[in-house]
């Protein structure tokens, strides 16, 4: 995550996943079943939540989160092997996974329409998609603060976009957008899809 240490990051979002975050976590990998994807897993704080999965690849580019995220994996329920790799050209081939899960990270993908592609590529027709990330909101002085921010905050979060339009994103890339849930005033949005090939 840029300038922020593993362990920095994990306390930085320690007030955000004693809220709401735990529960939107929970219920994300907690629903995903079958052969998963997790895209930019991050410090593993995922990997307790998985329960009906019959195994997890996990892929992270930072090789510092990735390494922090090693204990979580081999505590889990689950069978979870983390990975080395981007988004943008993942190491599977073609419809390998029941289910997908992304959190709070396709703000930072440099070609999130790219990423999108190859998760579809790689997940089974029919396969579930959880998404939960924050998105530029609507309300105009909020929406203008976040592209006014975005140019600095990029710098120092890890190439975060807090204008990101994920949802739209999402729609564009042929996914069908089974549900949207927003929360904090729509500032996060938990978004259910679905691969039809």
């Amino acid at each position: 995550m840029g300038n922020l240490t593993p362990k920095l990051y994990d306390i930085a979002m320690k007030p955000f996943e004693k809220s709401r975050f735990y529960q939107i976590r929970k219920s994300i990998a907690g629903n995903a079943q079958g052969t998963v994807l997790e895209i930019g897993s991050g410090t593993g704080i995922n990997f307790p939540f998985y329960r009906k999965a019959d195994s997890v690849a996990a892929i992270e580019p930072d090789e510092a989160m990735r390494s922090r995220s090693q204990q979580r994996a081999a505590e889990a329920e689950v069978p979870i092997r983390t990975y080395a790799a981007k988004a943008e050209a993942l190491p599977f081939g073609d419809d390998i996974f029941d289910s997908v899960v992304a959190t709070l990270v396709f703000c930072t993908i440099p070609e999130p329409e790219q990423a999108l592609r190859e998760i579809r590529r790689c997940a089974k027709n029919g396969a579930k998609l959880y998404f939960f990330e924050h998105v530029r909101m609507d309300q105009k002085p909020i929406g203008f603060l976040q592209d006014a921010m975005t140019p600095l905050w990029q710098k120092v979060a890890g190439g975060c976009h807090l204008n990101r339009d994920t949802l739209a994103l999402i729609r564009k890339s042929g996914l069908t957008v089974l549900e949207v849930k927003p929360m904090y005033d729509g500032l996060f949005l938990a978004i259910t899809c679905m691969n039809e090939k």
